[in-house]
């Protein structure tokens, strides 16, 4: 399904066979809604379930200008308010973790949780010149030259020798995304930086990392744990895609979560 928000024409999927509260989920840079296709098989019958494509990927249009998490967070408060939802608990994987935590943040009114996956507090000034390296190696040379890099940070060696059809799937993801939705997503993500919100964020929060992610150490997700009233922290046995990696125990970790009273 598509919807037009601030002129982008924006893809999302509802699954909502149980018609309860609102389940969104944010994927990761480079990638897009099917990430999430496991988890909305599962909690498709407790919930209605969202997943949507952020500007420039999957199915989603970019948009003309350059971008920042506080505009794919307002993305999101726009769609949510187009489909009708008054509130939402929110899980965001990677970039999709930054944008939940300026959601949180910016749009209080519309969460009634938070997850963070595999996403820092901010990004440091050191590991900001990364990104906009990646954007500029993606504009010149194709998006087909971060895919096998990519896997290697986001699945650990393990799990790829043990699940080449997943391995292959999410390959062809990055494969897909337009470079120039890569490009302008990561120098958004190069200028990321929460801190100053998140001690205001009043509402449940679960953090979740993987142990073996390099691309996002643990310690880095820890801060946002350390920083929000009372969130809890998980660790996860997985590298970057711990929604992927991890399924079962993510799965798990996530309806206790939900289900626990306020």
């Amino acid at each position: 399904m598509q919807v037009n928000i601030k002129g982008i024409d924006t893809r999302y999927v509802l699954d909502n066979e149980g018609g309860g509260p609102w389940l969104t989920f944010i994927h990761q840079l480079a990638g897009d809604l099917s990430v999430w296709d496991q988890m909305a098989g599962y909690f498709r019958n407790s919930f209605t379930v969202m997943r949507y494509d952020l500007r420039g990927h999957g199915r989603t249009a970019l948009s003309p200008d350059a971008f920042t998490i506080d505009d794919l967070a307002d993305d999101l408060a726009e769609l949510l308010d187009r489909l009708g939802a008054p509130t939402t608990h929110v899980v965001g994987l990677s970039i999709g973790g930054m944008v939940a935590q300026k959601f949180a943040i910016n749009h209080a009114d519309k969460v009634d949780s938070l997850t963070v996956v595999g996403a820092p507090a901010y990004i440091r000034e050191q590991a900001r010149p990364a990104f906009a390296e990646r954007a500029a190696s993606v504009r010149e040379k194709g998006i087909g030259s971060i895919v096998e890099p990519t896997l290697e940070r986001w699945l650990t060696e393990g799990f790829r020798r043990a699940h080449p059809e997943v391995v292959e799937q999410i390959g062809e993801t990055i494969a897909h995304t337009p470079p120039e939705g890569f490009a302008r997503a990561a120098e958004a993500v190069s200028r990321f930086d929460a801190r100053s919100g998140l001690a205001s964020i009043a509402k449940r929060t679960l953090v979740i990392a993987g142990e073996a992610d390099n691309g996002t150490p643990h310690a880095e997700s820890r801060v946002i744990a350390d920083t929000v009233p009372g969130a809890q922290f998980e660790l996860l046995d997985a590298a970057h895609l711990s929604p992927v990696e991890a399924s079962q125990r993510f799965c798990a970790l996530l309806d206790a979560f939900l289900r626990s009273p306020a």
